[in-house]
């Protein structure tokens, strides 16, 4: 049996969770099915028929009281429950901080160990991987041994496909074993930041800036551009070194990692640490005066110039065009 753990906030689901789900169907058509998930908390019961399309026979639900926002610890422990339990010869969680997270703190609770940011695995006594290395500029052969094998998979380079028959998603709820010390870390409260700008991670389209924005003002044309197609704003480290933009905006190895619509980046050379965070976006748009700047070279389309003259015209022509400007 194969087992993945599906990440969620509270009932939402994480997206990378359903990409790990495609390595995990694939291991479990290799002869180590039949594909069972994870879900923690009663609030993500929902998530069930969600996941029915992605080929779960049996989605296992941990209860507890304790339960009710996300704790480290108590998922990892669910998970080592669920493990003594059913046995499975591999698991596999979303290479997201939730997941490998979770997967640590279970590798370390059955002494065993772990490979993470997989992308390809051939089964066997030991599992041979391919999986990214060094901020992604690496990619390294490995074998994982163990009983169970423990895995997470590397987010933003697997397809999020349904599988070719819908499973069972049968659902069988069960108790973990959680002590106090499950419980010391876990989320206790939220504030949510000012107005009700589109998050990084879920925004389609993020505009990004770099060095060559030149100053914190000048992110104020990016935040216009952003506004206009219902996007949200990002920037570099050097950006965020500079104070030009908060950590929380920092897309890159250090920062946030983002799979946007459309990425366009601003005066950002796209050095390795920054492209590891944006990657995965489907189109990505340069502006820079450097034609051979590394994102240049990368992007899909680019725009060699000032992007103090670009990005206004790109604004007025975008306000021209639109119905009520």
């Amino acid at each position: 049996m194969i087992l993945g753990l599906i990440e969620h906030d509270r009932g939402t689901l994480n997206p990378q969770s359903l990409e790990m789900l495609t390595l995990a169907r694939e291991l479990a058509a290799a002869g180590d099915g039949p594909l069972h998930v994870l879900l923690v908390g009663g609030e993500a019961e929902g998530l069930a028929a969600d996941l029915a399309p992605y080929g779960p026979a049996v989605v296992h639900l941990a209860r507890h009281e304790a339960l009710v926002d996300y704790a480290p610890a108590a998922w990892a422990q669910a998970l080592v429950d669920l493990i003594a339990a059913e046995k499975p010869a591999a698991v596999l969680a979303p290479g997201s901080d939730r997941g490998s997270e979770v997967m640590a703190h279970a590798a370390a609770r059955l002494n065993l160990p772990m490979a993470a940011n997989c992308t390809a695995v051939t089964p066997g006594e030991a599992y041979r991987l391919t999986r990214v290395r060094w901020g992604g500029s690496l990619l390294e052969e490995a074998w994982l041994r163990g009983d169970p094998k423990l895995l997470t998979v590397a987010p933003f380079v697997l397809p999020d496909d349904p599988a070719p028959e819908p499973g069972a998603a049968v659902v069988r709820p069960f108790t973990p074993a959680l002590s106090e010390a499950d419980l010391l870390v876990r989320v206790v409260d939220r504030v949510q930041p000012a107005g009700d700008k589109v998050s990084l991670t879920e925004a389609k389209v993020v505009v990004s800036g770099g060095r060559g924005v030149g100053s914190a003002e000048g992110f104020d044309v990016l935040g216009e551009l952003a506004d206009l197609l219902g996007g949200a704003v990002g920037g570099s480290r050097v950006a965020t070194n500079f104070g030009w933009c908060t950590h929380a905006n920092q897309i890159g190895q250090t920062g946030t990692r983002i799979a946007p619509d459309l990425y366009i980046a601003c005066g950002i050379s796209g050095a390795i640490q920054h492209w590891v965070g944006c990657k995965g976006a489907k189109q990505i748009l340069a502006v820079n005066t450097d034609p051979e700047a590394p994102m240049v070279t990368r992007a899909t389309y680019a725009v060699i110039g000032d992007l103090h003259e670009i990005l206004p015209a790109l604004i007025a022509e975008i306000r021209r065009v639109r119905p009520g400007g």
